[in-house]
C-alpha cells in the first residue's frame, strides 16, 4: 500500500501529477528513488527542471456565460507554446472550472477538479508534455445584473484581454469601450478607485517637479488641480478621451450618450510587471541540446 505522504515527497521532488507518482511508486514497490528514475526515464519530471524558468509569456483569455463572466492569464515560456492547442485547451478547462465554482484565491483555483484532476495537476502534466514552465498568475470572476451587459474584447491573440461590464448600454457599447481599454491601458475604472496613496504620491512629486520649476509656492494648490485632472485622464478609464470620439467626449460621457454608466472594467496584459526572458531562441535550443 502506497502512502499518501510517500505520493506528496514524489510529487515535491519531481513537480509530476499525483496519479504519475503513485504510479511510479507502485512500479518500485515504494523505493522513492527508483520511482524517481521510473518518472525520468518517462519524461515525466522533466516539470520539475523548468520550476525556476521564467514564464512570462502565455494567454490572456475570457469565458462568459449568462450573468457570468470569467478573465485569466495563464503563462508559459513561449509565446509559441501559447499558440499550442494543448495550451488552449487547458486555459479553456481552467476558465469553465472557475465559472462552474466561486473560487476565492488562486489556490482555491488550482484546487479545482477537471475532468478527475486537480488544475494544478492538470498544469503539471501539461509542463511535462509540452516541455515549457506553465503557470496560472491570475484570475477575476464578474457577475452582472440583468440590466449589464459584459464587452469582451482580445488583442494580438490573447495578448491583451479586457473585459468590461456596463449598465444600460448595449452589449455593443461595452465591447467599444473594452477595446479603447486594450488600446489606452488605463489602470483603473474610475477616478474614487484610486487609493488615497497612491494619489497623494502622484501629488507630492507634482509638487516638486513644480517647486523645481521655479512656480511660485503660493500658486502650487491651484496648478494642482489642473494637473490631477490630467492624471485621471491618463490613468481612469471613465475619465479619458474615447478614442473613436471626434467631439472629445470621455469615455464615461460616450457610455452616458448611449443610455449607461460604466460598472467595472477588468484588463489583463500577459507579463506585465514580470521578469521577461533575456535568452534567444537560438541560445535557448542549444541549452536544451546540451542537457
Amino acid at each position: 500500500m502506497i502512502s499518501a505522504s510517500l505520493v506528496k515527497e514524489l510529487r515535491e521532488k519531481t513537480g509530476a501529477g499525483m496519479l504519475d507518482c503513485k504510479k511510479a511508486l507502485e512500479e518500485c514497490n515504494g523505493n522513492i528513488d527508483a520511482a524517481i528514475d521510473w518518472l525520468r526515464e518517462k519524461g515525466i519530471s522533466k516539470a520539475a527542471k523548468k520550476a525556476e524558468r521564467i514564464a512570462a509569456e502565455g494567454l490572456a483569455a475570457i469565458y462568459t456565460e449568462g450573468n457570468t463572466a470569467v478573465i485569466v492569464e495563464v503563462n508559459s515560456e513561449t509565446d509559441f507554446v501559447a499558440k499550442n492547442a494543448e495550451f488552449t485547451t487547458m486555459v479553456d478547462s481552467i476558465l469553465k472550472a472557475i465559472a462552474a465554482n466561486d473560487p476565492k484565491t488562486n489556490e482555491e483555483v488550482l484546487a479545482l477538479d477537471v475532468e478527475g484532476q486537480t488544475i494544478n495537476d492538470l498544469i503539471v502534466d501539461k509542463t511535462a508534455k509540452i516541455g515549457e514552465k506553465l503557470s496560472f498568475r491570475r484570475f477575476t470572476k464578474v457577475t452582472k445584473t440583468d440590466s449589464e451587459n459584459f464587452g469582451t474584447y482580445i488583442h494580438m491573440g490573447g495578448k491583451i484581454a479586457v473585459l468590461t461590464v456596463v449598465d444600460g448600454a448595449s452589449e455593443e457599447v461595452a465591447k467599444e469601450v473594452a477595446m479603447h481599454a486594450a488600446a489606452m491601458r488605463p489602470v483603473y475604472t474610475k477616478a474614487s478607485e484610486v487609493p488615497t496613496e497612491v494619489l497623494e504620491k502622484e501629488k507630492s512629486i507634482m509638487r516638486e517637479q513644480l517647486l523645481n520649476e521655479g512656480k511660485p509656492a503660493d500658486r502650487i494648490d491651484n496648478i494642482l488641480v489642473g494637473k490631477v485632472k490630467k492624471y485621471y485622464e491618463d490613468v481612469c478609464l471613465e475619465n479619458q478621451i474615447f478614442v473613436k470620439a471626434e467631439n472629445k467626449e470621455t469615455v464615461s460621457e460616450y457610455v452616458k450618450n448611449n443610455g449607461g454608466t460604466i460598472s467595472s472594467m477588468i484588463r489583463y496584459e500577459v507579463g506585465e510587471g514580470m521578469e521577461k526572458r533575456s535568452e534567444n531562441f537560438a541560445e535557448e535550443v542549444a541549452k536544451q541540446m546540451q542537457q
